[in-house]
């Protein structure tokens, strides 16, 4: 498995943006499908965003298509999140996972139990 740290989150205002990041340790990052996902206090854990293997592929829950962006750069080990125009509801705590039992997928994961590896978490808190 692969160990996951997420960073950059923070308390911004409604309409701000933030870059999360998430690192990525060993040397076959780049073979694993990547998700972000966030659990806002009293509710289930929500898929967010994810990127297959290679960056060329994306998809992302319908809350936040046209103001969310994941990448991944393969050099770095490195997925981020950028998120922008972000509203009250966008608090959370934000999580990076991987799918690292089926090398080279695509983007096309988007239930919590796909993943195997988790990072501990990184909270965001929009203010209205």
């Amino acid at each position: 498995q692969v160990q996951l740290v997420e960073s950059g989150g923070g308390l911004v205002q409604a309409g701000g943006s933030l870059r999360l990041s998430c690192a990525a340790s060993g040397r076959t990052f780049s073979s694993y499908a990547m998700g972000w996902f966030r659990q806002a206090p009293g509710k289930e854990r929500e898929f967010v965003a994810a990127i297959n293997w290679s960056g060329g592929s994306t998809n992302y829950a319908g809350s936040v298509k046209g103001r969310f962006t994941i990448s991944r750069d393969n050099a770095k080990n490195t997925v981020y999140l950028q998120m922008n125009s972000l509203k009250p509801e966008d608090t959370a705590v934000y999580y990076c996972a991987a799918v690292t039992r089926n090398a080279f997928s695509g983007s096309y994961y988007t239930y919590d139990r796909q993943y195997d590896s988790w990072g501990p978490g990184t909270q965001v808190t929009v203010s209205s």
